[in-house]
């Protein structure tokens, strides 16, 4: 329905003058709501002419508004002649910063990150890097390849430059997070809300942050960890850089990627091209090992199986099995779990009710032909709440709730 204060003639003209092309201008917002309308906060009869008149001088525009050389515009409604430029700039502002923020959004949703340019007196704020926050690990993919087609914003290609400003970036974001946590943590430790070990991990953190330095360089103990764990810095979490490469650098790499390897400090690196996974996508198998071969990597060994690999090794994960008649499942789990913890990722009463575990390898299995087989050649065991699971494990689960 239409707001209250929109109903009427009447009732729009006992509002005082002054504050007449308020309430227009919020009518005409609230009618191009309904409709679906992205479009600036105008009249609809002037844009409505403008647009029909493309080739009419602005001096010369018709309706209820008239636009400027300057590119203001004179309210002229119901005889009154009224300036609104500061209101209607004002809010054309605000649209367009809106318009734009969303655009960038859509833009580098995936890595939140690839920003042209960097304003280090204000760092990416906290609102900005909220969607990786929760991650576990961040994949840093750094350009190591020189092309004239593909443009660097620094006009130079320095794959260590790069990581050193995403990582100045970061421990920006991190420096504000920690900061505002010592205000609050010094009010709960006097009121004895915070554990003591917090304050010193927040201490050392800050001192490190200040200087440029990553979270996880900081020398912190096991309780100081737990006491930070829920700012969820993102220096803290493990980096895996990934180095885009060309095609013909991807069995050996290249000395961009040298200097990565050597710039890591002990973080993973992996060699990928895009430009190869891009053309994998549309190739059978048959050329795709043709076409892998020519190039001297394989499969397994290069591009995103490499690099979930590497993901997996870095978390410290593993994946075991489940199969039936209908479909078979993959499930990931942390690598030393017992075997109760494993069946519960699967549904809690695995986990209360657990009586036993039927495992085999995969590789076995695979060998064997099927689970029939492999229980005639004694493959199949049984385990119990002790055991440890096995990357590639396939299990079937005994329980009793």
């Amino acid at each position: 329905q239409t707001p209250r204060h929109f109903h009427g003639i009447k009732d729009r003209h006992r509002r005082p003058p002054e504050r007449r092309q308020e309430y227009l201008i919020q009518r005409i917002n609230w009618r191009r709501q309904r409709r679906g309308r992205q479009l600036p906060l105008l009249h609809d009869r002037a844009e409505r002419r403008r647009r029909e008149c493309p080739g009419r001088a602005p001096e010369q525009a018709v309706g209820d508004q008239r636009l400027r050389e300057d590119g203001s515009y004179q309210s002229r409604i119901r005889g009154h002649r009224r300036f609104s430029q500061g209101r209607l700039e004002g809010r054309r502002s605000r649209a367009v910063h809106a318009i734009e923020q969303t655009q960038l959004r859509r833009k580098y949703r995936v890595d939140g990150l690839g920003r042209p340019k960097f304003d280090f007196r204000t760092g990416l704020g906290n609102q900005f890097l909220a969607n990786i926050r929760e991650c576990d690990a961040i994949v840093h993919m750094v350009r190591c390849f020189e092309n004239d087609d593909v443009i660097h914003v620094d006009a130079s290609i320095d794959p260590v430059r790069d990581v050193e400003v995403i990582e100045l970036e970061l421990a920006l974001a991190d420096l504000q997070q920690v900061e505002k946590r010592m205000e609050r943590a010094g009010k709960d430790k006097k009121t004895g809300k915070a554990p003591p070990e917090e304050m010193d991990a927040l201490t050392k953190l800050q001192a490190a942050l200040d200087e440029g330095k990553q979270a996880r360089d900081v020398d912190l103990s096991e309780k100081e960890l737990e006491a930070v764990k829920g700012l969820n810095l993102l220096t803290i979490k493990p980096v895996i850089y990934a180095c885009n490469v060309a095609d013909e650098d991807l069995a050996e790499g290249n000395a961009f990627v040298e200097a990565i390897k050597k710039r890591s400090g002990g973080e993973s690196v992996v060699v990928v091209s895009a430009q190869v996974e891009s053309e994998l996508v549309s190739l059978d198998s048959e050329d795709r090992d043709e076409f892998l071969d020519a190039l001297g990597v394989t499969l397994e060994g290069c591009g995103l199986r490499a690099l979930v690999r590497t993901a997996y090794d870095t978390l410290g994960l593993i994946t075991y099995y489940t199969s039936g008649p209908t479909e078979s499942r993959a499930w990931t789990i942390r690598e030393g779990w017992l075997a109760p913890q494993a069946a519960g990722v699967i549904h809690g009463d695995f986990e209360r009710g657990f009586i036993k575990a039927e495992t085999v390898g995969y590789e076995a299995l695979v060998d064997a032909g099927d689970e029939k087989a492999a229980k005639e050649a004694g493959l199949m065991r049984s385990e119990g709440k002790e055991y440890v699971f096995k990357d590639g494990d396939v299990m079937l689960f005994r329980f009793n709730v």
